[in-house]
């Protein structure tokens, strides 16, 4: 008897990775074991994403999910078509961590809790993640995120899967995003619009404007961000109709911001106007607006609240507004440089961001940014990389490259990254 013990606990172990079972918790622990192998298994995981029992499915999902190569993309695509939320959810995250690894340890799976017989998913107002520019993803796989987002089995898993195809800027499913905006689902519209910022793609702009003035207010100043996002100049006059008639501060500063995004003639005196505002929102807004202007005659007036000013929010898009006016010199106390400082502030460091990468679009201030890379402190190496990696060309390259070899490894890996970026967007 106790000769045979070792091939007893061997048969044992083999039923045990059975995914052919005829016993339902036989199959599930079979996923789960074959979860810690290799690609290989997944021919054996594929047939039990159809098993009749949930539990068999989940294991099998989340077994794909763990495995993450790109070979578990087909068969998690099919998943999201299972009629429970849960494999949805997981099914979608596990599609969007192949490209963006991590994102299943942070993203909605993180938080899923069972409600009765329905799932729950806690949607955090921190929505930024997105892939860079330069890396594809399959047709297939933003086909099967807008159906979902379109049709998904609750209204959470159709928000989840809008939020996926921001993070994976799914052009192809626009159609679907608009579709969402249509559910009358707060969850799902919010996700959907801050998908479609993600995406950038100025033609679903106009398809936005009968948000401009919901009832709920965060929908509201989200869809007024989505239209200055995607510059759709046709909203101008029902934006500063809001602007004038709104009586929240938030709505005012998202509809002037978006004013600014345009950036107009006939809004200039719009602008002049909220410089001088208390609300230090509204004069950011307004200084953005001058800096997208680019007259001339607006300089004295800037230069005047960038040396007065206070308030580090309309500090910084004044200093914005006169770079892009032709104050590209460095130097300890230009705007340039103030902009490039502040990417040490882990409070500011993204709006320092988002106007340098706006900035850097033109080639006088590039090559006044070159010289940065060489001495500038950690973060600034860090900062001016990813900027670059946004908005750098082929000359740029070289000015890279070195950063490359720094001794702080973090910057090695964001200059390796631009490099890549840098390539990919311009051949």
């Amino acid at each position: 008897m106790i000769g045979r013990l070792p091939i007893v606990l061997l048969a044992l172990a083999a039923a045990a990775q059975d995914p052919q079972s005829q016993d339902a918790r036989m199959r599930a622990r079979a996923a789960r074991e074959l979860a810690r192998q290799s690609s290989a298994v997944i021919p054996k995981l594929e047939p039990l994403l159809a098993d009749s029992v949930f539990e068999v499915r989940l294991e099998a999902v989340k077994a794909l999910v763990a495995i993450g190569t790109q070979h578990s993309l087909a068969p998690l695509a099919r998943a999201t078509r299972d009629n429970d939320p849960e494999i949805q959810f997981r099914a979608t995250d596990g599609l969007v961590n192949f490209y963006l690894p991590g994102y299943v340890h942070t993203g909605l799976t993180a938080s899923l809790r069972r409600v009765g017989s329905g799932i729950k998913a806690q949607f955090t107002d921190t929505n930024d993640q997105v892939i860079p520019a330069h890396i594809e993803v399959r047709p297939e796989i933003i086909v099967a995120l807008g159906q979902l987002a379109r049709g998904g089995v609750s209204f959470d898993v159709r928000a989840g899967a809008a939020r996926a195809l921001g993070i994976l800027r799914g052009k192809a499913a626009i159609p679907d995003l608009l579709a969402a905006l249509r559910t009358k689902d707060d969850q799902v519209m919010l996700e959907s619009l801050v998908a479609l910022q993600k995406i950038a793609e100025p033609s679903a702009g106009p398809e936005v404007a009968f948000l401009l003035r919901d009832l709920n207010e965060r929908i509201q100043v989200a869809a007024i961000e989505t239209t200055g996002l995607l510059r759709n100049r046709e909203a101008g006059p029902r934006l500063r109709e809001v602007l004038q008639r709104a009586e929240s501060v938030k709505v005012r500063r998202a509809a002037l911001t978006a004013l600014a995004m345009m950036a107009e003639e006939p809004t200039r005196p719009l602008f002049r106007t909220y410089l001088q505002d208390k609300d230090d929102g509204l004069r950011a807004a307004a200084a953005e607006g001058f800096a997208r202007l680019k007259n001339p005659a607006d300089r004295p007036a800037l230069e005047k609240a960038f040396g007065e000013e206070r308030k580090m929010n309309p500090r910084l898009s004044l200093a914005f507004a006169l770079v892009s006016g032709g104050r590209t010199e460095p130097g300890e106390f230009s705007p340039l440089q103030y902009l490039v400082n502040t990417l040490n502030s882990r409070l500011y460091r993204g709006v320092a961001q988002a106007f340098l990468i706006e900035l850097a679009r033109e080639t006088t201030v590039r090559r006044s940014l070159y010289p940065m890379l060489r001495i500038g402190a950690k973060e600034e190496k860090i900062g001016l990389a990813q900027i670059l990696a946004s908005s750098g060309d082929q000359e740029a390259l070289a000015y890279v490259e070195p950063l490359m070899r720094d001794a702080d490894a973090e910057v090695g890996q964001a200059a390796i990254r631009a490099m890549q970026a840098i390539r990919a967007r311009t051949p």
